[in-house]
């Protein structure tokens, strides 16, 4: 007698009727079912999550991102600038040729000796002032001594002498002549005003009356960035003259204006890095030797910056925009009826109503238009009325016409066919009954 197969593991048969589930599943059509439940709190929960993605979609998104717009950042832009300024020294007058500028002590590392043996001819320090002759000679002044170098003379800090020119300084001017192109729009401008007469040589730059008069003073740029003109003077720094092109070009041209902002840029509560200073030297001959006047500037930089953004009108992100707006809608019907599959009183019986399962015949028919019909989801000819076994036959003798599979129905919904015909009858028949849901 053979002996009977092993039974496959009660976890294995789980798995492969999960898997026949889910693969039968996937090839399922799915069609929105329209259910009116008449409840003033979800409606009011409903209507409240429209108007609220609609005002975001409106407000926010179309009126001040202007989503309907297709823009363009970083424009092309060009900067020329020009200061103009006296001031005076105790015994000299300084014009722009000579305060506008492009940019051995004993200070010096191992630079201090006490005797020629202390100095290495021929040595060259590249944080010192020139190359080491090997002779070590007294300083300045003091009694300290320093290895000699062969190079300008005095060093840097030897001889110097401080002047301040900052008493004039904050009224010279500076004009910061700009223009943009953005060339996805082909749209050009400039800060300049297009006057032919000397409007730019008697104006200087205010926000209200001379907008296109980019004709700043010192101070009021150092003001602006919110420094003490005395203090940034004394120790330079640097200054960011940030100017702004946000344009609609759904708009007039003129209504594309440039926007100036002034901020202190390097850090001026960080000792090593604050501060802004150059040097350069000035020649000249004295009986036939060269000399030259060696010159440690601080003084204020100014960095001007640009950017912007253009925008015009496009039909394509307006579509997309829309299409966003409208699917966003929808957000509001997921979570009622998430409220009302999992809070609300009866949501058995209204999970009951919203979904249902329609099911294809056993077997193909041999009918093509039958067969399409069923592939569509239309309902197929019905046959012939009949009760009973004769029925049936009837049925399934008739001209390749079978009736629907029945599907799989859940506790609940066995529960409610077997319930009085005056239940659920009553209930599919009369919606407006108080006692079904209506009352949800």
């Amino acid at each position: 007698m053979a002996a009977a197969p092993p039974e496959a593991p009660a976890g294995a048969a789980a798995a492969r009727r999960l898997a026949r589930g889910c693969w039968s599943a996937f090839w399922d059509y799915e069609t929105p079912k329209v259910i009116v439940v008449r409840n003033r709190r979800l409606g009011v929960v409903y209507r409240a999550v429209q108007l609220l993605i609609l005002l975001y979609f409106v407000w926010y998104v179309f009126v001040v991102q202007k989503s309907y717009q297709d823009s363009e950042t970083g424009p092309e832009s060009s900067v020329i600038t020009k200061v103009k300024g006296i001031t005076a020294s105790r015994h000299k007058v300084w014009d722009v040729e000579e305060y506008v500028k492009p940019p051995e002590s004993i200070k010096v590392h191992s630079a201090t000796c006490h005797s020629d043996s202390d100095c290495v001819a021929g040595e060259l320090d590249m944080l010192g002032n020139g190359l080491r002759t090997g002779r070590c000679v007294p300083y300045y002044f003091g009694t300290s001594k320093t290895c000699e170098v062969s190079g300008w003379c005095p060093v840097e800090d030897g001889a110097s002498v401080s002047q301040f020119l900052g008493k004039m300084a904050p009224n010279f001017t500076i004009l910061i002549k700009n223009s943009i192109h953005y060339p996805k729009f082909q749209f050009s401008k400039g800060n300049l005003a297009s006057r032919k007469d000397d409007y730019l040589k008697r104006c200087t730059f205010d926000h209200v009356s001379d907008p296109y008069c980019p004709i700043f003073k010192l101070g009021f740029i150092v003001e602006q960035a919110g420094e003490n003109f005395t203090e940034l003077a004394h120790r330079g720094g640097v200054i960011g003259a940030i100017i702004n092109w946000d344009c609609d070009l759904d708009l007039s041209a003129s209504e594309c204006n440039p926007k100036y902002s002034f901020r202190r840029l390097d850090p001026k509560h960080v000792p090593a890095s604050s501060g802004y200073n150059f040097r350069f030297a000035k020649y000249y001959k004295i009986n036939g030797t060269t000399t030259r006047t060696l010159i440690k500037a601080y003084g204020i930089r100014i960095d001007v910056i640009v950017h912007g953004q253009a925008g015009k009108f496009s039909l394509i992100p307006t579509i997309i925009n829309l299409a966003t707006a409208l699917t966003s809608i929808g957000v509001g019907s997921f979570l009622c009826d998430w409220i009302l599959l999992t809070f609300m009183n009866k949501n058995k019986v209204y999970s009951h109503k919203k979904f249902d399962k329609v099911c294809t015949p056993r077997q193909p028919t041999s009918s093509w238009p039958v067969t399409l019909a069923l592939a569509l989801g239309q309902a197929p000819p019905q046959p012939s009325p009949l009760s009973g076994q004769e029925g049936w036959q009837g049925a399934k003798q008739g001209p390749g016409i079978w009736p629907p599979r029945p599907c799989p129905v859940s506790a609940l919904s066995e529960q409610m066919v077997a319930a009085p015909a005056s239940g659920l009858a009553q209930q599919d028949s009369t919606p407006a009954d108080p006692r079904g849901l209506a009352q949800l």
